[in-house]
This record gives C-alpha cells, sequence and structure tokens, in this order.
C-alpha cells in the first residue's frame, strides 16, 4: 500500500460506432480478443465486474477506519467514498477490469526466518517495483482496447483511490480469505493485481467463492495477533504495516514478533493450502534479485543513504528510505541472539537520525550483558528524547542479555 499521489493514467479513443456504441455481440468478442491479449502480455488471470459490485466492501472499509486500525495510514481514511464505489472515482466508468500477474517465489519464504543473522524481505520486493512494470502492461493493454473497441480508459494499479482485492473477487479472479488478502485457485496468494477503468459495457464474470472453509491457517501463523477476527485486520499490529508503512519507532509489544523481517511478511501468505496449486512467476523483471534473498544484516547494518539507495534502485523498499530500514535491521538484529552482530549495531549508536539511534539501543540491551550495556549508558549524550527513552527503559526493564557472555571489545 502507498498514499503517494494516486497513480491514475488516462487514455481516450474514439468509438469504433457511434450511438449506442458496439453491438453486445461484437462486445462479447471484444471481450475474447481483450482475455487473449491480456495473457499475451504477461498477465495470468483477467476478470470483468460492474462498477457497482463492490457496494458492500463500503461498509467493512468504515469500520476499519472508525476501529483506528489504519493506523498512520491516513491516505486511507481521506475520502472513503471514492475508495468505496469506482463510479466515485470516475462517474463515466461501465466496466472494470481486473487483471493479475503471478509472483509466486521459487522457495518457500518461511525458511528464511530460520536464519537469525539475515534479513527476511516480502517476495514482492525482492525484484523490480511492481507498480512500474504493471502501470505500463495496463497501458499497453489500454491502448489495444481503445484501438479495438473504443471508448475511454483509465488505468489504476495499488497507488489510486481503488479497493482492489473486492473488484477483484467481484471479477472471479480469487476471494479475500480470512487474512483479507485475496486468494486465487490457480495462483494461491501470489497475485499482483491492476485494474482498467472503461466506459465500454463488456460482459461481466461470475464473482468468485469463499473456499476457505473451516481453515484458519493464515490466522494461526500471525506473530503479532493482527487479524481480531476472520476476514478482520488490525494493521497496526501487521508486520507489513509496522515495517513499511508506521513511521516511528516500532512499539516495542511488537518487537520480538518480528524476528528477522526487514521489509514487509509473507507468513499468512505462505501458509496458505491453496498455494499447493501455485506456480513459480516467470516475468523476469519481478524475479528476485541474488542480493535481496536473506541479505546479511552485519552489510546492512552498514549502508549510509547512497548505497541504501544503490542496493535497491528500482525496489519498493527504497520508498520507505534509509532511515526507516535501518530501524527494521536493527530490530532484526536485536532479535538475532547473536553476539557477533554487536558491533554493528553500537556503530549506529551515532547515527544522524534518532529513529536509527533509538533501534539501535534496543538492539544492544538485547544482545550486551547488563554490565556493559549500562556502561554505554553511562558514556551516551543523546539530546533526543525518544533515545533516551530507550535507554531508561531497557535498563529499567528484565534483562535479556543477562545471560551472555562478555564481548571481547
Amino acid at each position: 500500500m502507498d498514499g503517494g499521489r494516486p497513480g491514475i493514467g488516462a487514455l481516450r479513443g474514439s468509438r469504433l460506432l457511434t450511438g449506442s456504441g458496439l453491438a453486445s455481440s461484437n462486445l462479447a468478442d471484444a471481450k475474447a480478443a481483450l482475455i487473449e491479449q491480456a495473457r499475451a502480455i504477461g498477465f495470468g488471470t483477467i476478470g470483468i465486474t460492474d462498477p457497482d459490485a463492490i457496494e458492500g466492501a463500503r461498509d467493512r472499509l468504515q469500520n476499519f477506519l472508525d476501529a483506528g486500525s489504519h493506523g498512520d495510514m491516513e491516505w486511507l481514511a481521506n475520502e472513503p467514498a471514492r475508495r468505496a464505489s469506482p463510479k466515485v472515482l470516475w462517474s463515466d466508468v461501465r466496466s472494470v477490469i481486473m487483471l493479475g500477474m503471478n509472483y509466486g517465489p521459487d522457495e518457500n519464504p518461511l525458511a528464511l526466518l530460520e536464519q537469525k543473522t539475515r534479513g527476511a524481505i516480502s517476495v514482492y520486493a525482492r525484484g523490480d517495483d511492481y507498480h512500474d512494470l504493471i502501470k505500463k502492461r495496463l497501458k499497453t493493454l489500454a491502448r489495444w482496447l481503445l484501438a479495438t473497441a473504443g471508448g475511454d480508459v483509465k488505468v489504476f494499479v495499488d497507488t489510486a483511490a481503488v479497493m482492489e482485492k473486492p473488484l477483484a473477487h467481484a471479477a472471479g479472479i480469487g476471494w479475500q480469505g480470512k487474512h483479507t488478502n485475496l486468494v486465487s485457485r490457480d495462483y494461491g496468494s501470489w497475485l499482483f493485481l491492476g485494474a482498467i477503468f472503461t466506459t465500454l459495457e463488456l460482459p461481466r464474470d461470475d464473482a468468485d467463492v469463499d473456499h476457505c472453509g473451516s481453515c484458519q491457517a493464515c490466522l494461526d501463523i500471525c506473530p503479532t495477533n493482527a487479524f481480531p477476527a476472520p476476514y478482520r485486520l488490525d494493521a497496526r499490529k501487521c508486520i507489513s504495516y509496522l515495517t513499511i508503512e508506521h513511521k516511528g519507532p516500532i512499539p516495542r509489544e511488537h518487537r520480538e514478533a518480528i524476528g528477522n523481517r526487514i521489509y514487509g511478511c509473507d507468513d499468512c501468505l505462505s501458509v496458505c493450502p491453496w498455494n499447493k496449486f501455485a506456480q513459480q512467476g516467470h516475468e523476469t523483471k519481478l524475479a528476485a534479485r541474488d542480493e535481496l534473498r536473506g541479505p546479511s544484516l552485519a552489510e546492512l547494518a552498514g549502508l549510509d543513504d547512497p548505497a541504501f539507495r544503490a542496493l535497491f534502485t528500482k525496489s519498493p523498499v527504497k520508498r520507505i528510505g534509509r532511515d526507516r530500514f535501518m530501524r527494521n535491521v536493527l530490530t532484526a538484529i536485536g532479535n538475532s541472539n547473536d553476539a557477533s552482530l554487536i558491533p554493528a549495531a553500537r556503530r549506529l549508536l551515532d547515527d544522524a537520525s534518532p529513529l536509527v539511534r533509538g533501534a539501535a539501543v534496543w538492539a544492544l540491551s538485547r544482545l550486551l550483558p547488563r554490565a556493559e550495556f549500562a556502561a554505554l549508558a553511562d558514556i551516551s549524550s543523546d539530546d533526543d528524547d525518544g533515545v533516551r527513552g530507550e535507554w531508561a527503559i531497557a535498563l529499567s526493564s528484565s534483562w535479556p542479555g543477562s545471560s551472555r557472555p562478555s564481548t571481547p571489545w
């Protein structure tokens, strides 16, 4: 999710026929050709729905906002009526074309969580930023539709006020599971979604049905208990939210549960039984880069801003900035139980960012024996209230590092 400027691309074309437009038989042919064209340019699945098909999502969104479950994501609360109704977003829309692109991983993301000195980056962020790739493909397909059937179109990928998951459900691409994410019978949990709004009245697809049954594996595995009930998410507890959207220090009650996850979390996606039908993604630009498959926490802790930007060029990770990312890395270091990472954390006590310095204090409190940590506190003279608070809370807490041996430096 991204609260930046809405990513809307508008394309216009003249209708092939005047008056009521294409005949229904021609629209059916146009839809069949559209499906074929979408698959030819890399979309694995496509469905079409009515703009009014997600009216029921409005109440769910409002309940989510009223409970404060959106946390720092104030952009979600801006004009919820536009988000819950495509026609409010664009009054001329007559059909919503939903598309999915497979990004299935070539390995189980849960395996990396056992390698405590390496950082776990969410599968979707290990390759190039999907926003750029999918938006280009959507525009290509939209131009083809204009040339073939006329009408006007707008394309959306994630950053606009569009409820992609309910629309994808209504278009028959999948259903929203108990973890609120989309699940597909063909691709499991691993689909990027994009939308094309059009003024054409294209034939609709039937909505998918919920195939979760009695399974609640996604709820049971969540490290922070972010699901107060099936089909309900409290984003404030979600590790993806905490490591990506949340701007301040990670709440202390969730730090240990984050483990070595430094950008996002795939637990509830990975454990879904429908992944047994999932396929590995074949889009090379979305494939994981070797350097982002469990990178060393020690090496990541040494990144300055230029090095951070260079490593994550074209990656969605770059959008959170170096300081927030370093906060995540230090949280993982604090959870590593590995004394070899102490020097990396200690160097960051002098970082320019209070957010990073505070995270370094917490990491060291987890790795150092109490006497050594207290000695560091004695020489600390941080002028930031938040960092000083981290020192005070750490010194007054029960000591996680008390049984560890002294370090050699």
